[in-house]
């Protein structure tokens, strides 16, 4: 069975971004479905994935990551990123679907992971 797993880089400061919020929303006709609120641990990630066994559908999700609070939380006023939104689409529920983040106050990046 597969899974959604994030985990979140500040590449300033070269490290984990630890107590960013993150928001996951599954797509529902053409809405989003707030599934989830979690925060990341010391190590930018989430204590659990984000959706496993059954809980994993096949469909379009979207990740909003509160980037700036985490920011704020570091004495970065004004960035220019406020959230970061990653929508794809989960084609086979036994594959796993890592969405890696790696961001700075102006830019960010993502891919997928396994």
């Amino acid at each position: 069975m597969g899974k959604l797993s994030t985990h979140v880089l500040d590449t300033t400061l070269g490290k984990p971004a630890a107590n960013l919020t993150v928001y996951l929303y599954k797509k529902e006709n053409e809405t989003y479905a707030l599934l989830k609120e979690v925060m990341t641990n010391s190590d930018g990630r989430c204590d659990e994935p984000l959706l496993t066994g059954d809980s994993l559908e096949i469909g379009g999700y979207e990740l909003v990551f509160d980037v700036l609070n985490y920011f704020k939380s570091k004495n970065i006023d004004s960035p220019f990123l406020q959230d970061v939104v990653i929508r794809f689409h989960v084609s086979n529920v036994d594959d796993n679907y890592h969405v890696p983040l790696l961001i700075t106050p102006y830019s960010y990046s993502t891919y997928k992971g396994s």
